[in-house]
Parts: C-alpha cells; sequence; structure tokens
C-alpha cells in the first residue's frame, strides 16, 4: 500500500530506551492523500521486557497528520509476544478522530506474526505476514477494505555503523478495494537503516 500516490516516501524515526524497558519514540513520513496532506507523524511509548524465554511488548501509538483539512488521527493500543526466533502481535484502534463510519475507527484489529532468522556473516532475514480487519469493511459507505499483507527483508549489521536492511512489501490491495488506487497492489521496495547510540 503506498500513502504517497505512488511517488517515493521518505521515512524516519528516534527511540530512547531506558534500561528499565521503557521506551519513548517519534517517526515521520511525507504522504500524498490527494487533499493537501503532506506528512505524518508518530509518536509512541512503550513498555518490553522479558520473562524468562517469553518477550513482550506493550505500548501506545498516535498517528497523527497534521495538515490534513479535517482531523483523521488515530491511536492503537498494541502487544507482542515473541519467542526464539518467531513473534506475533496485535494492533487495536482504541480512539480515532474520524467520524462516523469509516477507516482507521475505533475496533480496527491488525494481527500479524513474523520470524527472523539470524545468518553467517552478521545477515538476517525476516518474514511477516499480517492482516487489517477494519471494523466498518464491507458497510455501503466504506466498501472492501480489510487487507492481508506480506514482506521479507534482508538486513546486515554493521557493527558501529548500524544496521542496513533491503525490504520488499506486498499488500493485497487492488483498486476496487477502498484504499486501493491505480497499481497499489504492485509490490513496494525500500531501504532503511537504524542505529543504536
Amino acid at each position: 500500500m503506498t500513502q504517497t500516490d505512488g511517488s517515493t516516501a521518505t521515512q524516519g524515526g528516534f527511540d530512547y530506551e531506558h534500561a528499565s524497558g521503557l521506551y519513548v519514540g517519534g517517526w515521520g513520513s511525507n504522504v500524498d492523500f490527494g487533499d493537501g496532506t503532506s506528512y505524518e507523524l508518530d509518536l509512541y511509548a512503550g513498555f518490553s521486557g522479558a520473562i524468562e524465554d517469553i518477550g513482550y511488548d506493550v505500548g501506545y501509538i498516535y498517528y497523527s497528520y497534521p495538515d490534513a483539512p479535517e482531523s483523521i488521527d488515530f491511536g492503537e493500543i498494541y502487544g507482542e509476544l515473541s519467542y526464539s526466533i518467531a513473534s506475533i502481535g496485535v494492533a487495536y484502534t482504541a480512539n480515532s478522530d474520524v467520524s462516523g463510519e469509516g477507516l482507521f475507527v475505533q475496533g480496527d484489529i491488525y494481527y500479524y506474526a513474523s520470524v527472523d532468522v539470524p545468518l553467517e556473516d552478521d545477515f538476517s532475514t525476516g518474514v511477516l505476514i499480517g492482516y487489517y480487519d477494519f471494523t466498518d469493511d464491507s458497510k455501503a459507505s466504506v466498501g472492501d477494505a480489510s487487507y492481508g499483507h506480506a514482506a521479507v527483508n534482508v538486513t546486515k549489521d554493521a557493527g558501529n555503523f548500524g544496521a542496513f536492511s533491503v525490504n520488499l512489501e506486498y499488500a493485497d490491495i487492488d483498486s476496487s478495494n477502498a484504499l486501493g488506487s491505480v497499481n497499489s497492489d504492485d509490490p513496494k521496495f525500500w531501504l532503511g537503516w537504524t542505529k543504536s547510540f
């Protein structure tokens, strides 16, 4: 799925994590919804840790679009459990400024499962499969909207230079979907870089 009408997106974020497991962060990206909205700014906070071999991560994320013609901001409560190389997670839309029936309203749920496999020479590869279940899906005012997606990546840990990743994602959204547009179901390719300080 694209939020830039098929154009290139530049995205970035910063996280701060305390030794206790508490963390806060922010993420931003340019967007183009065709209505003058030009950027997205997300803020989040959570707590992560482990109980024996089971890792966990719980938190809240607020998605905002400050220059949208009318407020479409919404917030999600999320949780994830992990064991060894596998993780499962869910995010629930807890609040939304979208009025009436629509997308990204209270009650929407996103599910996912992922596997990250370490390889030789500081490489790793990951696979994620997810599904977005919109509570107003198939209603006359919304149309078909719920969709599945998949992602694969290869990451190289470059030590002091951070980690570099090559990513490929696909969303099952064609032009008839409420979120769809021409070529919206084309696979999307992107490059990533993360660095811890």
